[in-house]
């Protein structure tokens, strides 16, 4: 009895604790543009066109007015100053091909099950866990895309009280939450 309660503690050490095996807590991924110094020439097609952000990378940390991210072209920690930006855009990773396969087995299984409690027939549970699992794939697919779907915050003209609460939200989404 003494070998199974040790054995009991050791397995509930090992499979509760949570920063035995924990990965290292990464920020979101984010791509800032940056305000523009008007000029007086007109821009051509070509550069209308772009719109290539001025700096990608993950969110390192969130400062009072700044942020620090690691650009993923250079690599390097880079500090833009919360002035200097337009519109923050949150990358968000696309949840279609889950959710789709999800709403597939659900569908399908629903489907299937309802139809041979009332029919009892097998063709009739194949027609219908088929019919079933393709409305799921569909549903289950539309709110994957849903849910990817990037988030855009507009910096340029918001209050300072505006920019502080979105710096706090960022905060939460960054390597290091503090804002200092």
């Amino acid at each position: 009895m003494k070998k199974f309660t040790a054995l009991f503690l050791v397995f509930s050490i090992l499979a509760f604790s949570g920063n035995l095996f924990a990965k290292e807590r990464r920020g979101t991924n984010i791509e800032i543009y940056k305000t523009k110094i008007k000029l007086k020439m007109e821009a051509t097609p070509w550069e209308k066109s772009a719109s290539k952000p001025d700096l990608s990378g993950e969110l390192i940390a969130v400062k009072e007015n700044s942020l620090l991210i690691l650009d993923t072209e250079s690599g390097t920690d880079v500090t833009v100053g919360i002035r200097d930006v337009k519109v923050i855009i949150i990358a968000k990773k696309s949840k279609d091909g889950r959710k789709a396969l999800f709403g597939l087995m659900i569908g399908g299984f629903t489907g299937g099950v309802l139809s041979s409690f009332f029919s009892g027939d097998a063709l009739g549970a194949l027609i219908f866990g088929s019919l079933g699992g393709l409305v799921g794939l569909l549903i289950g697919g539309i709110t994957g895309l849903a849910s990817g779907r990037d988030e855009t915050i507009q910096i340029e003209g918001k209050s300072d009280l505006e920019i502080q609460e979105i710096l706090e939200d960022l905060s939460k989404k960054a390597r290091v939450r503090s804002i200092q």
